[in-house]
């Protein structure tokens, strides 16, 4: 039995829940986002519940995807109601970032700023030098936010770099010097 995939959805008012065979349609005031089933996953709709199954729950390879299917849901339904949202910041003497419609332009210590084009769907708004990416769809956020991370991840001596706003960089002591040398 998988305690994720058991546990039932709740579609909160304002958010429909569309099963068309092999195909589930959610929409919400946010938007819409639409996924197709796997073959071995069954969704039933009741009463602004949806409950996830799986043809046979005693096959482990089922019982991963009944789990898989639950969040995929649930992350569907929260992201058309409430959306989702990641922060990035920027540490570095001269960093800085701009928002520009569906482009950032990050200055980011290389020679050229670099322009990045977020892909549809995907909204981003700056504040000094922290970036907040915001959309309906919980991977292509995600996505967006380590793509951005990848220009420049945190160095560990100096910590420049772009981060998670909740993210901890170690860091390392650096050279020490010769100590008795004259």
């Amino acid at each position: 039995m998988s305690r994720i995939g058991k546990q039932p959805v709740e579609i909160p008012p304002g958010v429909s829940l569309q099963i068309d065979g092999a195909h589930i349609r959610v929409n919400g005031p946010k938007g819409t986002l639409e996924a197709n089933l796997h073959p071995a996953v069954r969704i039933v709709q009741t009463d602004g519940i949806a409950s996830v199954t799986v043809v046979q729950p005693d096959d482990k390879d089922q019982r991963a995807l009944w789990g898989l299917w639950q969040r995929l849901v649930f992350n569907m339904v929260y992201g058309v109601s409430k959306g989702f949202e990641k922060k990035l910041e920027l540490h570095g003497v001269g960093y800085r970032v701009a928002a520009n419609g569906t482009t950032l332009t990050l200055t980011i210590g290389y020679s050229h700023p670099i322009d990045f084009f977020l892909p549809a769907g995907i909204e981003a708004s700056v504040e000094k030098n922290t970036i907040t990416i915001k959309g309906i769809d919980k991977q292509c956020v995600g996505e967006t936010a380590a793509r951005i991370r990848s220009l420049r991840k945190p160095e560990p001596y100096k910590g420049k770099g772009i981060r998670y706003a909740d993210e901890v960089v170690r860091r390392k002591a650096g050279k020490a010097g010769k100590a008795g040398a004259k």
